[in-house]
């Protein structure tokens, strides 16, 4: 029999040693209050805050399938002859790095399936990242106080794309093995310290001995770490500044109006995460991806045809194929025409990124403080300059493929590029404009301010005319009353 007092009206027991334990680092830490306050916070519920979670869930794959992939990479360029099971190789002359990649896409059990998750991770980590940007773009969820929040996630897209970019190449096949030169090539297009930095990051001239191996090591340590500071620094930004939320009944600029982190966010949260590793597991198991045993080792005289990087490089594949061959030269140094594309373009496109939120303030004269989300028909400038950069890196995208495109439709590549060229630029205009009208054309039918559309009738003679805009029905009059 027990002397223990029995709880009464339902109250938790708060004796034994757990709970003068918990009691024991509270009294130090106080970290009840924090806890409760954190289960207690208010999340909104709209479909489009679920793209940030797949970027995040995708990132945990990422990392637990690269850390089964370290057990069996060898980062090294040292010359083997490959002796393994994928018979078309054998006898063949190739690194370490590419034999071990065989070996773990042949040999080793789930490797095939951990190599194929790992880089569908990647392209769904990107994905979603670049497509998150896009709402917080349009929906104007970068405005004050959230600009530290912004450049926070435009700095996690960069080191996305240099991570992905590095963890492609390490194969050391043909195909990645041409993205590389590409990238030596550009480095070097620098004016005056590129060759110096093309030597600092490859170890000496192309090709370089030292370059996977480096590679290797921001891929695995220094990249994902820098990643993932920024993501724990994204997250308690966003905890600290609370989330945005659309306009509805009972939401203002000073509450939140959803559920609750615990149980309810949580765990629809988690169910999301499995659902997110399911479908790239899926993806791993039944889509083939980057099958490198078919682009045969890297050769520096060998270019495979109708090479594509990975979609998230196709916009600057693209931009490399149609700018025209022109140079500078000025000073005593020549620039050539790959730094306009390759690197003007992209420190253009992520400097207008980072200056955004500062830009926009300053045009507008909006420095308020906002917690309510723009619909994007009510920032039209906004709205259209969004549609017409979309257009602009998807044509650049569709130049990336200029002479699959050509095989494809059975024309000359050289029209399609010059087709390419001027589209460029003429499409994103057009975009831009239509969205323009369209967005204060829903704008002003939401307010009620929409032009009453007119009446078409047709004359005597059997042609049609305007007869003005359609009558309003009468009102009805009277008291009500039988």
């Amino acid at each position: 029999m027990s002397d223990a007092p029995e709880p009464s009206g339902g109250e938790p027991v708060r004796h034994g040693p757990g709970w003068r334990t918990a009691r024991w680092f509270d009294d130090r830490l106080h970290a009840s209050d924090f806890a409760r306050r954190s289960l207690d916070k208010i999340f909104p519920d709209h479909w489009s805050f679920m793209l940030g979670e797949i970027a995040m869930y995708s990132f945990v794959v990422l990392l637990v399938t690269g850390l089964y992939l370290t057990f069996f990479y060898v980062p090294s360029l040292s010359p083997v002859i490959y002796h393994g099971s994928y018979a078309p190789l054998r006898g063949l002359s190739m690194s370490q790095a590419y034999e071990s990649t065989i070996n773990l896409s042949f040999q080793v059990r789930a490797g095939l399936v951990m190599r194929q998750m790992h880089h569908w991770a990647a392209i769904v980590f990107i994905g979603a990242m670049v497509v998150h940007l896009a709402r917080v773009f349009f929906t104007g969820a970068f405005r004050r106080p959230r600009e530290l929040n912004w450049v926070v996630g435009v700095s996690m897209l960069i080191l996305g794309l240099v991570n992905g970019f590095a963890g492609y190449s390490l194969p050391d096949d043909l195909l990645s093995g041409t993205g590389l030169r590409i990238m030596y090539s550009i480095l070097e297009s620098i004016p005056i310290g590129g060759t110096w930095l093309a030597f600092l990051i490859f170890g000496g001239p192309y090709p370089s001995q030292d370059i996977i191996s480096r590679l290797y090591v921001i891929h695995i340590l220094i990249v994902p770490a820098l990643i993932a500071l920024l993501l724990g620094s994204h997250l308690a930004i966003m905890w600290h500044q609370k989330h945005t939320q659309f306009a509805g009944r009972g939401r203002t600029e000073t509450n939140v109006v959803g559920v609750p982190m615990w149980p309810t966010f949580a765990a629809k949260s988690v169910g999301f995460m499995f659902m997110i590793a399911g479908v790239i597991a899926a993806l791993g198991g039944l889509a083939q991806i980057n099958p490198v045993w078919l682009y045969g080792p890297y050769q520096p005289y060998q270019v495979s045809s109708a090479s594509q990087p990975d979609w998230y490089m196709g916009w600057l594949e693209g931009a490399l194929r149609i700018f025209p061959n022109w140079e500078v030269h000025a000073f005593g140094h020549s620039i050539g025409n790959v730094f306009f594309p390759a690197v003007l373009l992209p420190g253009i496109t992520f400097g207008l990124l980072f200056t955004w939120p500062w830009l926009e303030a300053r045009f507008t004269k909006d420095r308020d403080t906002h917690h309510i989300l723009d619909r994007p028909r009510n920032a039209p400038v906004r709205t259209a300059m969004g549609v017409a950069a979309i257009i602009f890196y998807s044509v650049l995208f569709a130049a990336g493929g200029t002479d699959i495109i050509a095989t494809t439709v059975n024309a000359s590549e050289n029209s399609i590029v010059w087709f390419l060229r001027g589209a460029v630029f003429v499409l994103p205009v057009l975009g831009g404009y239509i969205a323009y009208r369209l967005c204060n054309e829903l704008a002003a039918a939401s307010a009620g301010r929409r032009r009453a559309p007119g009446v078409i009738v047709r004359g005597p003679g059997g042609g049609y005319e305007e007869a003005g805009p359609a009558a309003e029905p009468p009102a009805a009059t009277g008291t009500g009353g039988d």
